[in-house]
This record gives C-alpha cells, structure tokens and sequence, in this order.
C-alpha cells in the first residue's frame, strides 16, 4: 500500500513549508487526487487521518479535491470521462488518443495563521 508512504511525504512536504513561512500549526490543506493517478484516495485519505496525530496538521481540516479522469479520442474527437486507464471512447469504442484529466496528485494549499501557503 503505497499510499502510507505517500500521506507521510505529504507530511514532511508540509512540515518544511512551515518552517520556510515560519508558522507552527496548519488550519488547512487542499490535496488534489486524481482518479487515474494511481492513488486510492480513500486508502490514502485514512493514511494521512491516522499520521497527522501529534504532527503540526494535527488540527487542521483536510480537503481532497477528487479530479475525475478524461480522455480524447482523436478518431471521432470526443472528450468522455473515464474511471480507469483502459476505458475506451463510448462512441467508437478505441482506447483515448490522450488522457486529458485525472493523473493529478499534488498538494494545492495550505492555510496557517490566517495565510495561504502555496
């Protein structure tokens, strides 16, 4: 389960942007997934609820913004969404020409004290 190492690199990513705006609690934080990253939002979700215990994120709330996966297909030039990398175009049923949304995984915001951390 790769997400534990994920959520606790989530942790240090955080930790040393607190300490270069010198600030020592984190209100909240916006973590992008997308459905076609790779991360099992929910199982990395848990990860993170259950390290954050006793670390400077201990209190904050923490939003995931869930990014549904797109393809284009360059045959009959449609955009549909998909749930999973081998979905096929519903119109001509070939796999998408390009995977337009949904690979994303990244921390979007922190807010401390009142500021925005990007």
């Amino acid at each position: 389960m790769h997400e534990l190492s994920l959520a606790l690199e989530v942790i240090e990513l955080v930790k040393r942007e607190a300490v270069k705006n010198n600030v020592s609690t984190i209100q909240e934080l916006q973590i992008e997934v997308g459905d076609l990253s790779g991360v099992e939002a929910d199982a990395f979700q848990s990860a993170l609820e259950m390290l954050v215990r006793d670390t400077i994120l201990d209190n904050a709330v923490i939003e995931m913004i869930r990014t549904p996966g797109k393809g284009r297909c360059h045959s009959c030039n449609s955009e549909f969404v998909m749930t999973h990398r081998l979905d096929t175009c519903p119109q001509c049923r070939i796999f998408p020409s390009e995977i337009s949304g949904g690979k994303e995984f990244r921390v979007v915001s922190m807010q401390a004290d009142d500021r925005i951390i990007d």
